[in-house]
């Protein structure tokens, strides 16, 4: 599979969840703009930051860190990454370990997107970047206020 036709894939998951979750009384939409590097031989690890904005006005700079493992080898960097969350009533209901699982293969210039999720948050990420990485891993992301 492709990523764009994974890409593709991952909006349309994204859609039916914001559509099936259950309105609140006082939600916000949030998104994140962030960076990663990555490395991985056997052992995947990324780390990076990114800002959190909120349509309320709520807003925070965070930090990012990504564990996991599987049969997986590579090296890479992810800039101008943008994710969405699903609404949540403030913005503290997105720090914290979300569960993540990926697989990839790609050469020098890489189009990534994965679907994490944490309790009822759902997080989408998509971004653009260099390096290379072939395998499957499986770990946490876990997004901390700075």
């Amino acid at each position: 599979m492709n990523l764009r036709h994974m890409a593709v894939r991952l909006s349309a998951a994204l859609l039916l969840v914001a559509v099936a979750a259950p309105a609140a009384s006082a939600t916000t939409k949030c998104t994140m703009k962030f960076g990663l590097k990555e490395w991985s031989a056997f052992y995947k690890r990324a780390d990076g930051s990114g800002t959190i904005s909120c349509d309320n006005g709520q807003k925070a700079n965070v930090k990012l860190e990504a564990r996991g493992g599987g049969l997986t080898a590579g090296k890479g960097e992810i800039r101008d990454g943008k994710g969405t969350f699903s609404d949540v009533a403030d913005i503290k209901e997105l720090f914290g370990a979300y569960v993540a699982a990926d697989a990839s293969a790609g050469a020098v210039k890489n189009a990534a997107a994965a679907v994490l999720t944490k309790g009822e948050v759902t997080l989408g990420l998509e971004g653009k970047g260099t390096g290379w990485e072939v395998g499957v891993s499986f770990g946490k992301f876990t997004i901390t206020p700075k």
